[in-house]
């Protein structure tokens, strides 16, 4: 399967939800949608909840995620020992 641009479905206005990335002609952030597949809930429950997304969209916002996270550095802190 041919990798979605999240460009097309995916935007962020400071005008809407103060600059969440969300998807276009919505006020769902990527944040929100991700949150709903952490809790559990399939692809099919999200789009009967909210219509005016489609299943292509619902690709952007993973694809978004992964390309951020491409990007992303993360270092482990280790935790101090007090003795």
């Amino acid at each position: 399967m041919a990798d979605v641009d999240w460009r097309k479905h995916i935007n962020s206005d400071p005008n809407v939800l103060v600059g969440k990335p969300v998807v276009k002609g919505t006020r769902l952030s990527v944040e929100f949608l991700l949150g709903l597949f952490a809790e559990g809930w399939t692809e099919r429950q999200v789009l009967e909840n909210y219509p005016t997304l489609s299943s292509e969209s619902l690709r952007a916002v993973f694809s978004f995620a992964t390309e951020c996270m491409r990007e992303e550095s993360v270092y482990t802190i280790p935790t101090s020992t007090t003795r």
